[in-house]
This record gives C-alpha cells, structure tokens and sequence, in this order.
C-alpha cells in the first residue's frame, strides 16, 4: 500500500486485468484492485467519506468496502474478479478480506450476472463497430483488439459464472483471445456471432445460480466491517 492512501485499511487487494487473464504482453500495464474500509466515525460526519480511490503508477482502483459490495451485488465483472483471483495474484489479503472471498458466492445471481457479463460484452462489440472497417492506424488497431479480447473474454467468463457458478479468471488458450483480436481488428463484424453465439447459450441454459443474491451475510461482514474500524 502506497505512502498517499490513508483514508482508512486496505482489507483486500490483488493483481487484475490482463495479467490475471493471461493476456498480458510485453509493455501491458499491471493493474491493481482492492478494497479498503474506512473509519467508522466518518460516516457521522458532514460529508461521507470518499468511496473511490485511483491512482497511476502505479494503475490501482480502490473501493470502499460498502461501495464494493453494491457493485459486487449488481454483477460488475471488474469488481467481481476481485474475489476469485488465483491465490498468487493477492497482495493484501486481511482476515476480513478472507471472509469476503468465503462470501462470493453470496454475492451472485443468474439475472445480475446475466445481464452484467453480456452487457459488458455488447458495449464491447459497439465500440469494435464504431472503429469502422479496420483502415486505421496501428494504435487504434491495438487498441481495437483489445476490445475484441474483452469481448470473448466476458462472454466466456460470465457464462461460466452463470452455469456453474464458479469463475476462473485466468482464461483457457490465451493464443485464441489474440487470434481473436487480430481477426475483429480487421474486420469488427467478425466478432458479432460469437456475442449472438452466448446470447443464445444464456437464454438457453439453466443457471445453477440463485434468482437473488443473499444480501444478509454480506450485511453482516460490513457490520464487521465497521466494528473493527470503530475508533472509541
């Protein structure tokens, strides 16, 4: 934890993004996401205390730990991946943080999941399409690719999360993702059956996830949460 945050404890902090996917490359940027819970006397304050945190150099996004949870709660793949990292990839990792890993699968539901990872998906193949036919410069076909391996790599990883309940956030054959890429920079309409393909694969399959999430226990941590950091 970096000299510049003090606005309370980081619980919960690891390695995210293409390295924790498989996807990096030489000169890829290492980005970093935790949570941090802040004092409890500053919610009887004036003002609320601030919910996020981002910083360069190095690339870390840190959330409040109540913030975090309604994001997880919602379904957003980026907060979500935080709680299911290959242990290796932890860089904080607090007994409250341990409690919030043995919690995730509380925090999910085949509607949010559903419409989160395929929505995610679909702003990904918007932005494949509006870079137009594929005559552009090297940087915006990098760039383009890139989206393109977001692409695949939400609809596979939240269709995994909806069927079995369970997400790996290291990605099988990383050459294919960047096969991939290359081919829907060249051609983004290359890359529209595989978005119909899951579309069709949720709307077709039974989730073993619940309806609702079990908000109760993720209640409970954050009264956890807020005793510990309680300052008499």
């Amino acid at each position: 934890m970096s000299s510049e945050f003090t606005a309370g404890a980081v619980l919960l902090s690891g390695v995210v993004g293409s390295t924790a996917y498989g996807l990096a490359h030489a000169g890829s940027d290492v980005d970093r996401l935790g949570l941090f819970a802040a004092p409890t006397r500053a919610f009887h304050g004036l003002h609320a205390p601030k919910p996020t945190y981002v910083t360069t150099a190095p690339d870390r996004t840190l959330h409040e730990a109540a913030k975090w949870a309604r994001l997880a709660l919602s379904g957003n793949p980026t907060v979500m991946e935080l709680v299911w990292l290959p242990d290796e990839l932890y860089e904080v990792r607090t007994p409250l943080g341990e409690e919030l890993i043995g919690l995730r699968s509380s925090l999910l539901c085949a509607p949010r999941v559903r419409d989160a990872y395929l929505g995610y998906a679909t702003q990904q193949f918007r932005r494949l399409a509006a870079r137009g036919d594929g005559s552009f410069s090297a940087d915006t076909r990098k760039r383009t690719a890139k989206h393109a391996r977001h692409l695949r790599r939400l609809c596979h990883q939240g269709f995994q999360l909806y069927a079995t309940g369970t997400l790996h956030v290291r990605v099988d054959d990383p050459a294919a993702y960047h096969r991939f890429g290359e081919e829907a920079a060249a051609d983004p309409a290359a890359a529209l059956p595989l978005l119909r393909e899951f579309e069709d694969a949720f709307a077709s399959t039974r989730s073993v996830l619940p309806d609702h999430p079990d908000e109760g226990p993720v209640t409970a941590w954050l009264h956890r949460v807020r005793a510990e950091m309680y300052e008499a």
